[in-house]
């Protein structure tokens, strides 16, 4: 009775519920985080706020064979707050996550490394669409979202192009798998690298930071490495991350000009529409961090609402998905990013030794 009464209360279509769900999925993936073992594996809130996400769309919202009735009461309900915390919570955070970079850290690198990141990151995404598109007939979205993951940051990656691409929640899911799957093998592999390669320690932290999936996987080798290798591994790392701005604005250009037939076509007004304005948002807020004099107090705040946005918005994709979607997907998605994983570490190696060494 109360709980009829309850909604009632709600607005027809109000995104409260599935907000509520999102955060409170979010926020218990953080805490879980930092509970053994998942410290010790590396496993970060984002990654388990789509593995609790998938959990609770399947027991609570998906329809069991018992009871039908289940979805047609939850599901509904909660639709619109978690295309909230997709699409806008989302691009929040991919703004706020801008205030994680400087500029003068990157720029203090040094041409040749950041032509060895630009390299790395273009050659992947043009042999993951190659491999994928050509070879394993994989639908355009899933090599994307696939290959923006291996080639830059990751997850942060993957919920970015995401939102240039609308994709589907399942395809979104299979993705982040596969980051986790071989940037999990980094953490094992690249500290024995190290010892087969006899790389000095910069020059293999430059290695680490153009190779290595995600952000939080380069600080897990680091720790294992030490001293000039991890902060040099941490700086490069970054510096690929910035390359995520000219990725979706290629993207928004590329999807414009699929949609029109040709550039021409969509005018100036094309043009604009075409710009992922949560991108520039993401510039601004590095910039912000560099030259503005932002209270410590503030930026680690805003830090920490950049993980809860990103981590409700992996949870709200992984509600969204259906474990059957996952399975009707097959061992490709995987085969590809093994492929790039493979492409990274060594032709990764190559293109370091040959630009530094």
């Amino acid at each position: 009775m109360g709980h009829t009464m309850f909604r009632r209360l709600l607005p027809q279509a109000s995104p409260l519920p599935g907000l509520a769900l999102a955060l409170l999925c979010g926020l218990a993936a953080m805490a879980l985080a930092t509970l053994p073992p998942f410290p010790q594996l590396h496993l970060g809130g984002l990654t388990l706020a789509i593995v609790l996400g998938l959990l609770v769309g399947k027991l609570v919202l998906e329809p069991s064979t018992a009871a039908g009735r289940r979805d047609r009461r939850l599901g509904p309900a909660c639709a619109p707050g978690l295309a909230v915390a997709q699409r806008q919570w989302l691009r929040a955070g991919v703004v706020l996550y801008g205030l994680r970079l400087d500029l003068g850290d990157v720029l203090a690198l040094g041409a040749p490394v950041l032509l060895l990141d630009a390299t790395i990151v273009v050659g992947t995404l043009a042999l993951g669409l190659w491999i994928g598109r050509r070879w394993l007939r994989l639908d355009r979205q899933t090599v994307l979202l696939t290959a923006a993951g291996s080639a830059i940051c990751g997850a942060a990656a993957v919920l970015a192009t995401e939102r240039s691409l609308r994709a589907q929640p399942h395809k979104v899911a299979i993705a982040v798998a596969t980051v986790v799957v071989f940037g999990t093998l980094n953490i094992f592999l690249y500290p024995l690298l190290q010892q087969w390669t006899g790389l000095e320690p910069r020059l293999f932290g430059v290695y680490t930071g153009a190779t290595v999936h995600e952000v939080a996987q380069v600080v897990a080798i680091g720790q294992q490495v030490g001293g000039e290798a991890a902060d040099t591994a941490v700086v490069v790392k970054l510096a690929r991350v910035l390359l995520l701005v000219p990725f979706l604005l290629w993207l928004g250009w590329s999807d414009r000009r699929r949609e029109r037939g040709r550039a021409a076509d969509a005018g100036p007004g094309g043009v604009l529409a075409s710009v992922p304005w949560f991108a520039l948002g993401f510039v601004a807020m590095t910039v912000a961090n560099t030259w503005l004099p932002i209270p410590a107090a503030l930026r680690d705040a805003l830090l920490v609402l950049d993980t809860v946005l990103l981590a409700a918005a992996m949870a709200a994709l992984g509600v969204g998905t259906r474990v059957s979607s996952l399975k009707v997907a097959g061992p490709r998605p995987l085969a590809l990013a093994g492929l790039l994983f493979l492409f990274l570490t060594l032709g990764g190696y190559g293109l370091t030794v040959w630009l530094l060494g």
